[in-house]
């Protein structure tokens, strides 16, 4: 069955910063004679309907194409970013916490006599604190009574629409609610991209560490943000007299945080999904996760190499 197809070369601003180029993009329309306005849209909402202050779509062409009835979903796909620190045994962790231990509880061979010939499993152990790599605190890391793991809702944690806050490289270790007065946070995950996670593992890491403001935190609060991360050492500034604001305002709303976490400069402003779940844990607070970013992915015309996001320059 024929379908129609559009190609072109696209680039859209969004309305909270930042933009995303792409060429040779390619999606199904409805008809040959689609107009610019319906190609536009059909663009706009393969990328998830972000918040766009403009898009210009040019070297625009519609063909006929065997295969995908027309009417059909355009099959948008999508890279995924890992946001998450690996965890191995002896790494590093919070100034003052053990780093985990990793080690076989029954290996292959010790396994044999339990299954049939040529059947050999391993069983392995870990132990660590919950503070380790990247993780998310509940409310019940800060408060007695909070929320803990087994409560918080997916909601609050999976396929959150990401919003990134970009500190890195501006000589700034401190974000402000000025900062983040200009951005859209409501139900979204809030990813501040500080740059510190190419300390990771090294002394500088806790030297001078970027963290957020506890006004920021009450505007987050406020707002409605879903989620807050941050890749330093700890969301707050860490003080020698303890305080801690930003958890303290943040997780009494019930908003995760997560810390640790890395290569956020692969996102683009908005425009990618978060997801950062740790196992259900009662009586936990804190625990590590596979924290990731989904994002449409973008393949130019000639198929010799590909791209996601590209920062303009």
């Amino acid at each position: 069955m024929v379908q129609y197809r559009a190609e072109f070369d696209a680039e859209i601003t969004f309305a909270s910063g930042g933009d995303l180029r792409t060429r040779g993009f390619r999606l199904t329309v409805p008809s040959a004679d689609a107009t610019h306005a319906e190609i536009t849209r059909l663009f706009v909402e393969a990328l998830g309907r972000p918040a766009a202050e403009s898009v210009e779509i040019t070297g625009l062409r519609v063909f006929e194409e065997e295969g995908v009835p027309v009417g059909a979903p355009n099959p948008v796909r999508m890279r995924f970013v890992e946001l998450n620190h690996v965890i191995s045994g002896g790494m590093p962790t919070f100034p003052g916490l053990p780093g985990p231990i990793v080690e076989e509880h029954e290996t292959w061979e010790q396994s044999r006599s339990h299954y049939a010939e040529g059947t050999e499993f391993s069983v392995d152990r870990i132990t660590m604190v919950g503070q380790t790599g990247t993780y998310v605190d509940s409310p019940r890391h800060r408060y007695r009574g909070g929320t803990d793991l087994a409560g918080l809702p997916l909601e609050r944690l999976a396929d959150l629409p990401a919003v990134v806050l970009r500190l890195a490289g501006t000589g700034r270790r401190v974000v402000e609610a000025a900062d983040l007065e200009p951005l859209t946070v409501a139900g979204r995950a809030v990813l501040l991209h500080t740059g510190n996670d190419r300390h990771f593992g090294t002394p500088q890491y806790t030297t001078d560490a970027p963290y957020l403001t506890a006004e920021g935190a009450a505007l987050l609060v406020e707002r409605g943000a879903a989620l807050v991360g941050i890749d330093s050492i700890n969301i707050d500034e860490m003080t020698p007299n303890g305080e801690r604001p930003v958890h303290t305002v943040l997780l009494a709303a019930g908003i995760p945080i997560v810390e640790h976490l890395t290569n956020l400069a692969e996102l683009p402003p908005t425009g990618a999904r978060f997801t950062a779940v740790p196992p259900r844990i009662t009586a936990f607070g804190t625990f590590p996760v596979r924290a990731y970013a989904s994002l449409p992915y973008f393949e130019p015309h000639d198929h010799t190499r590909s791209a996601g996001w590209q920062p303009t320059t």
